[in-house]
């Protein structure tokens, strides 16, 4: 009977260890401070993630410059909803052709999306979702992500957007870009490119015998 409880004791012993480990590793995989999802077999107190990644997001609704000042000197700016919340909204425009009387200069090259499409006419100062959900505009990302889903996968996965800062988070915070800070929201795409010849460097130019150092 000795030998069968020391048996029990050494089974629940094993049992205890290896629960302990599975429940490591779980919470090792967790969210770092940034939000971006990260994995390793290490607990949380030694992990080597400790860094946060930060990415960048409007401060809030854009604001549009008057051209004056106030008695300070400071330039005097407008919110969208100080214009568009005494007019009606033209539901069907989706061409600054069709604008008459502002935001003439306004290149759009959006497919066919209307401005309203992601602009809420029942408050400029904030998104639409395509639900009909309002949306702040710090959250500009989950808008583009409705639509670009592929480029929101590589986003996620670190394959897609500009960066600053550290890859290994044990040595120093990332700085993310935005969807905004290199896309234009209202004409996104990236003008086309020719491929040219590289400029002449002393590295890449032929060794020329009897030339000096350049």
């Amino acid at each position: 009977m000795n030998g069968f409880s020391g048996w029990l004791i050494l089974l629940a012993a094993v049992a205890a260890v290896a629960i302990a480990t599975i429940a490591g590793l779980r919470t090792a995989e967790e969210e770092s401070p940034g939000g971006t999802k990260v994995s390793n077999s290490e607990s949380p107190a030694t992990s080597r993630f400790q860094h946060p990644v930060v990415v960048n997001h409007p401060t809030g609704p854009p604001r549009i410059a008057t051209g004056k000042v106030d008695a300070l000197g400071r330039e005097i700016t407008l919110s969208c909803a100080s214009c568009h919340a005494n007019r009606e909204s033209h539901l069907e425009t989706n061409n600054e052709k069709d604008l008459k009387e502002f935001h003439q200069g306004l290149h759009f090259a959006h497919g066919t999306l209307k401005c309203v499409s992601c602009h809420n006419p029942g408050d400029y100062n904030s998104l639409r979702l395509a639900e009909g959900r309002s949306l702040p505009f710090a959250e500009v990302q989950s808008l583009c992500s409705q639509c670009h889903a592929p480029q929101a996968r590589d986003y996620e996965h670190g394959a897609h957007g500009g960066m600053n800062g550290h890859w290994d988070l044990s040595r120093g915070p990332r700085q993310r870009k935005g969807c905004i800070d290199c896309h234009d929201p209202h004409a996104p795409s990236f003008p086309g490119m020719v491929p040219t010849f590289k400029s002449r460097d002393r590295f890449l130019a032929p060794l020329q015998e009897g030339k000096p150092h350049e």
